[in-house]
C-alpha cells in the first residue's frame, strides 16, 4: 500500500486498517495505485463490442493508476472454447491478479477457473457467466437476463403486429448468456397470453461469424416460408441477418431484430430491414468489470453479498445474489436502450 502523508485523524479513522475508504453511504472507495496484472478475456477477438469493452477497461486501468499490466487477449472464433480454457490456465500459472472473462465455454471452463482461483487469481465474468458459477467470484451482468427475454418478445410482438412466426439466430450453443436470454424469451412467449399468436419455429447458431450467420439466416427463410422475424441476440448475427435480408430483397417479408450496435445497424433500421433492436454500452461494461476485478484482486473488496463500492464515473454498485444461478453472485449494470428510426441515427454518431 502506498504511504499516506498529511492525513487527518478523521480520515485515518475512516480508512481504518484496510487501506481503503468507505464513503458516508457505506460504499467502498477503491484506493488507486496498486500493482496488479489483469487479463480481459473476451469470447474471441475481432468483435467490435469486445473492443469497446476493452476501451472501457483501459479507461478504468488508467484512472485507477494500476502499475500492473492489462492484457486484452482472446482465442479465434474457431477455437473459442479450447482457447479460453488455455488462456485461463496460462493466466493462473503466470500469477495474474484477475481474469475478466466473457465465457463462451459453458461449464467446461470451470476446472481451469477453479484452478485459477486456487492459485490466487480472481475470476470475474462479464457479458456471459459460467452457468454453474463454479470458478467465478462474481458476474458483472449488463442487464437482468429475464428482462432481455421480455424485451425480445416485445420487439417481436411489435414487428409482427402481435401474430406470426419467428426464429432465433444465436451465437454458439455454449454461450451461457445467449442461452439464458433465449430461455427467458421462450418462457415469456409461453406464459403470457399477449404472445399467444407468436410462434417460435426454430433456434439456430451462426457461431458469431458473419458468413456463417448470413447463410443460416437465408436457410431459415428457405425452411420457413411464413417466417416474419429473425431474432438475433448477438451483434454479429443481427447485422449478418439484416444484410442477408437486404441483399435478397426480403426486408418486406422477413424483418430482423435482437441485440445490435447502432453504428452497425443504422442503415438497416432506416431502410426497414431491422425496425427495432436493443443493446447496452459495452464501454461501460468493460469499465465496471475492471473496477470490480481491481477491487477484488487488491483485497479492497471481499466479494460478499451486500457489499457496495464506487465504480468511478458510473457510481455505486452492490454485489447481490444472482437470481438466475443459485449460489452465484452478480453486479447488475443496466440499463439497455431500444433503438428505432427515431433514435438510432443519433446513437450511431
Amino acid at each position: 500500500m502506498k504511504k499516506l502523508t498529511g492525513i487527518t485523524a478523521a480520515a485515518a479513522m475512516l480508512l481504518g486498517t484496510t487501506g481503503f475508504a468507505a464513503a458516508a453511504d457505506g460504499a467502498v472507495s477503491l484506493e488507486s495505485g496498486k500493482d496488479i496484472d489483469m487479463v480481459l478475456l473476451p469470447k474471441f477477438l475481432g468483435i467490435l463490442v469486445f473492443d469497446q469493452a476493452n476501451e472501457g477497461a483501459q479507461e478504468a486501468h488508467a484512472e485507477l493508476e494500476n502499475s500492473g499490466e492489462l492484457l486484452f487477449v482472446g482465442p479465434t472464433p474457431e477455437n473459442s472454447t479450447a482457447g479460453q480454457i488455455e488462456i485461463m490456465t496460462t493466466s493462473a500459472t503466470q500469477g495474474q491478479g484477475a481474469v475478466m472473462l466473457s465465457n463462451n465455454a459453458g461449464d467446461q471452463i470451470s476446472p481451469s477457473a477453479l484452478a485459477a482461483q486456487k492459485a490466487g487469481t480472481k475470476v470475474v465474468t462479464w457479458d456471459s457467466p459460467i452457468p454453474s458459477g463454479e470458478g467465478e467470484d462474481v458476474f458483472v451482468a449488463q442487464v437482468d437476463f429475464g428482462s432481455i427475454g421480455v424485451v425480445m418478445a416485445d420487439m417481436a410482438h411489435s414487428i409482427l403486429d402481435g401474430a406470426g412466426e419467428m426464429a432465433v439466430l444465436s451465437a454458439t450453443p455454449d454461450a451461457s448468456n445467449q442461452n439464458a436470454w433465449i430461455a427467458s424469451m421462450k418462457e415469456v412467449l409461453e406464459s403470457d397470453e399477449k404472445y399467444a399468436e407468436i410462434k417460435l419455429v426454430d433456434v439456430v447458431y451462426g457461431d458469431d461469424q458473419a458468413e456463417v450467420s448470413y447463410n443460416r439466416a437465408l436457410a431459415l427463410v428457405d425452411q420457413y416460408p411464413n417466417l416474419g422475424v429473425i431474432m438475433s441476440p448477438t451483434t454479429v448475427g443481427i447485422q449478418a441477418a439484416a444484410k442477408a435480408m437486404q441483399d435478397e430483397g426480403l426486408c418486406d417479408q422477413v424483418r430482423v431484430s435482437g441485440l445490435g450496435l447502432p453504428s452497425e445497424m443504422v442503415s438497416y433500421t432506416m431502410n426497414g430491414c431491422a425496425p427495432e433492436f436493443t443493446l447496452w454500452d459495452f464501454r461501460d461494461l468493460g469499465y465496471l468489470t475492471y473496477y470490480t476485478a481491481y477491487g477484488l484482486a487488491s483485497g479492497q473488496l471481499t466479494g460478499e453479498v451486500g457489499e457496495t463500492f464506487t465504480a468511478g464515473r458510473m457510481g455505486d454498485y452492490t454485489i447481490e445474489e444472482d437470481p438466475s444461478r443459485e449460489g452465484s453472485k452478480r453486479i447488475l449494470m443496466g440499463p439497455f436502450t431500444v433503438y428505432t428510426a427515431d433514435n438510432v441515427e443519433a446513437a450511431a454518431q
